[in-house]
């Protein structure tokens, strides 16, 4: 299996999580501006961190293995981590929050 494959599998888990989160809790738009936001600050991080190790000769991919999509020296399937994290843990924390939890949490601001 290919980087790619491997990260589309993840992905598409993350997705998913998220697809069935917000149906069940319809999050408000604070939600979404707060996990955007996450989001984006992993994915820049990734691609600052994985040139800088990249660069350093910490760890090296199989090119073979890699669509040939480069960020600087960063492969792009390696922003699916950061990008699955960033979709599916706070996702989860959404379905995993009991009701009553929420409405007081909400109910207090």
């Amino acid at each position: 299996m290919t980087y790619a494959g491997l990260a589309g599998c993840f992905l598409a888990g993350s997705a998913l999580v998220l697809i069935v989160a917000a149906v069940l809790r319809r999050p408000a738009r604070r939600w979404w501006l707060a996990t955007g936001a996450t989001a984006l600050a992993l994915v820049v991080l990734t691609a600052v961190f994985d040139n800088v190790m990249i660069a350093a000769d910490l760890f090296r991919f199989d090119e073979s293995q890699l669509s040939g999509v480069h960020v600087g020296l960063a492969p792009a399937e390696d922003f699916a981590w950061p990008l699955a994290a960033a979709l599916a843990l706070p996702a989860l924390r959404l379905l995993l929050t009991p009701d009553d939890e929420r409405a007081a949490r909400v109910g207090g601001r």
